[in-house]
Parts: C-alpha cells; structure tokens; sequence
C-alpha cells in the first residue's frame, strides 16, 4: 500500500515536472523560431576568413540550429507523434532553403543544408527523450 502511494506521488511530481518543462518551452519555441526564421532568410554577407571557419561550418551550424529547435518543439509538444514533428521541420527546412533561392538576397538553396536540418532535428529529438528518460 504505501508503495503503490509512494509511486502515485512520484508519477504525479514527473507530471507536473514534464507540464513545467513543456509550458516554459512553449514561451521559447516561438521566439527562437522566429529569429531562426529571420538569421535563416537574411541577405547574405560576405564571410571573412576566421582562425575558427573551416570548410562545412555552415552544415555544422544547420545541424546545431536544428538540432536545438527539434528539441524546442518536442519539448513544447511532447505527445507530438514522430511522423508530424519530422514533417514541420522537414517542412520548414525547405520552405526556408527554397525562399533563400527565391528572395536573391545572396543566400542560395543548397541540398545538403535540408540534409543537416533533418539530422539536426533527429538529434534534438532523441536528445529530449533521452534527457527525459534519464531525469525523470
């Protein structure tokens, strides 16, 4: 009896924990979409040459980026099936590329960019539930 107690309140502080964490990152989600939104679409500038830069950096940082914004969605979302988070991102991944062609503002469509937006967006999935799943 004082188990099955014990394991009641225990699932009901996860809860209550998984409800704070899914209601701050309903506040986040929109603000970082929209500034990824706008450093994603933004006229293009010439990259100067930095002791960091090497070739592929901005894969790396698609991937990052991504990565970052499917953890924000599934943790704003956390009963989100897989098939419809990977669709809004993988969605948004060519609207954004394809308006880069579209807009002429020195930024150019690029295959590979949607491919590290997807593998962002995977890891920051699976980040999330291993994250949950080890803390809670």
């Amino acid at each position: 009896m004082v188990q099955i107690t014990l394991n009641y309140f225990l699932q009901k502080s996860t809860r209550r924990s998984l409800d704070r964490i899914s209601k701050i990152f309903s506040k986040i989600l929109p603000i970082y979409w929209a500034f990824l939104t706008y450093m994603l679409l933004k006229p293009g500038e010439e990259n100067h040459e930095y002791w960091f830069m090497f070739n592929g950096i901005d894969k790396v940082l698609h991937l990052s980026i991504f990565a970052a914004l499917g953890f924000s969605l599934i943790a704003a979302f956390p009963k989100i099936k897989f098939s419809y988070f990977f669709q809004i991102i993988l969605l948004y991944a060519f609207l954004t590329e394809i308006l880069q062609e579209e807009m002429g503002l020195g930024r150019s469509m690029e295959t590979l960019d949607v491919v590290a937006d997807a593998i962002g967006c995977i890891i920051g999935y699976y980040t999330y539930k291993i994250f949950i799943k080890r803390f809670f």
